[in-house]
């Protein structure tokens, strides 16, 4: 692995430096493959690569994940090995010590906290550095910021709620388009994925050819009320999951519900606020079936991915206790739901496995 960024450094210089040298290991002859999250900050991350990398004149290939799906499981992978592209780039989906693509020149870009060291990928991270850097703002650092596409980098950060003064691209972004086009923007690019059908591809569509943010938030197009459709999708399975009261045991208060909308992280969050001293979990059975998907929030200042370790089933994998220490979660089977609340002191949410 080769780490790029640190305190001590100019991240900026060293996350153009280090992608320019990685990418000279990409054949020149096959697309890039872009990998990235559905969220708005790995869809930024997406379109800043895509279009900069297209207008350096290469070809570029976009691939983002859907509902439960990862690059690492075996038919993910299977598919983008078929592509065969000529340079694979990962974005906003985690640092891992296992490869997506062993043979296949890969770059990483992310913000999270790592699970693994990857020996043969250059890793772009941000995790870790005062501010954090989303994986959209390294994207536009790793292409050297390309005209035009700072607006980009500003969703990103919005969407993983970076402090407003923390990065100069943010307030040049906000100077130009206005904070509330930004934030409009942020939560219609955001909606999608949290649906049912978690079908990001519109939002990334209006991401790829927009001039600034009026283009997703203002402009009428297909995609633009594809958006607006899931967001009322979201507000409305929001409204029954709010009234679901939450269990608390010790330090730990747990809401369950059914939905299939990916709202937990959004009630995790909305909970944390009432229950300053209280680790939040908000898990959803409804999302992915044989899954229970959860969500961890605190306003009490635990390492959550610490909490979680501690209390990690025999049988949980990739999906569980990965992203921020402040803001992170999972997904489990059945039977490791089960043995998780009950060791936290919740045996009554269990569920039929």
């Amino acid at each position: 692995m080769i780490g790029v960024l640190s305190n001590g450094s100019d991240a900026r210089t060293d996350a153009r430096e280090a992608f320019s040298q990685a990418a000279q290991a990409f054949a020149p002859d096959r697309p890039i493959l872009v990998v990235s999250h559905f969220d708005a900050d790995g869809l930024a991350a997406a379109a800043i690569l895509a279009r900069g990398l297209g207008e350096q004149g290469h070809a570029v290939d976009v691939r983002i994940t859907g509902k439960g799906e990862s690059p690492w499981e075996p038919e993910f992978r299977a598919e983008l090995e078929a592509r065969k592209p000529g340079g694979l780039i990962v974005a906003d989906l985690g640092t891992r010590a296992e490869p997506v693509l062993a043979r296949c020149p890969t770059v990483v870009i992310d913000h999270h906290v790592p699970t693994g060291a990857p020996d043969r990928a250059t890793v772009i991270s941000g995790n870790g550095l005062v501010p954090e850097p989303r994986s959209a703002l390294l994207a536009y650092w790793a292409l050297g910021a390309p005209d035009g596409l700072g607006w980009l980098a500003a969703l990103g950060l919005i969407g993983d709620m970076a402090p407003e003064d923390a990065f100069p691209e943010l307030a040049e972004a906000q100077a130009r388009y206005g904070k509330t086009a930004l934030k409009m923007a942020t939560s219609l690019v955001n909606a999608p994925r949290r649906t049912a059908a978690a079908d990001a591809s519109p939002a990334l569509a209006l991401l790829m050819r927009g001039d600034g943010p009026k283009a997703v938030s203002k402009e009428p197009s297909a995609e633009r009320e594809l958006l607006v459709a899931a967001k009322a999708e979201v507000a409305e399975a929001m409204d029954a999951a709010k009234r679901v009261p939450p269990r608390v045991v010790g330090d730990v208060a747990l809401i369950r519900f059914h939905a299939g909308q990916q709202i937990h992280p959004l009630i995790a969050q909305q909970w944390r606020g009432r229950l300053k001293d209280k680790i939040v979990l908000a898990a959803n059975t409804g999302y992915r079936e044989g899954w229970v998907h959860f969500a961890a929030r605190s306003a009490t200042g635990r390492d959550l991915v610490a909490f979680l370790a501690e209390h990690r089933p025999p049988g949980a994998d990739s999906r569980y206790g990965s992203g921020h220490k402040q803001a992170t979660g999972g997904a489990l089977r059945y039977d490791d739901w089960n043995a998780f609340v009950s060791g936290l002191g919740f045996p009554e949410q269990q569920v039929p496995a």
